[in-house]
């Protein structure tokens, strides 16, 4: 596994990044959707930096579809925001980062991975919340297990996203 992200650099420019994400939820075992991403050797969700015009929902559903391949999906509510920093190498600059996750259900299993990410895994939500690689993903895996387990019929309450 390499090491995790770089300090702030004093000298470096700050570039905020907005991205959108999400727990994915498969109805019917209830499992939730880790994916690896093979180049840091990191279990992750699936997210990705928010486009302009874009809302932070269709930011996440486009996401989803980018790097599972699952374009069926039922964005249902929006269960935690996370920011974090870190110092990119590649143009020297401070990233700020705000990434806003969603909890999404699908029916389907089939999932068809974007190259950068090796395999997949449909997990009990207290094994995604082990296996999650980063902190801040484990925060928000968390979250959607409680949530899921506070609420586990998929058309029970719920603040539907809308695009």
């Amino acid at each position: 596994m390499k090491p995790g992200p770089l300090p702030f650099r004093a000298d470096a420019p700050i570039v905020p990044e907005l991205s959108a994400g999400a727990v994915v939820v498969h109805e019917a075992s209830g499992e939730f959707l880790l994916i690896h991403l093979a180049d840091e050797d990191r279990w992750c969700l699936p997210k990705g930096h928010v486009d302009p015009g874009e809302s932070l929902a269709q930011a996440a559903r486009r996401e989803i579809v980018e790097e599972t391949g699952i374009d069926s999906v039922d964005l249902r509510e929006e269960i935690g925001e996370i920011a974090y920093r870190f110092y990119r190498q590649r143009d020297g600059s401070n990233v700020l980062k705000t990434a806003v996750y969603f909890l999404a259900y699908t029916s389907t299993r089939s999932v068809r991975l974007e190259p950068i990410f090796d395999r997949h895994a449909w997990l009990a939500p207290e094994e995604a919340v082990k296996t999650v690689s980063y902190e801040t993903d484990r925060t928000v895996v968390a979250r959607a297990r409680d949530r899921v387990r506070s609420s586990r019929s998929p058309s029970g309450p719920s603040g539907r996203a809308h695009p």
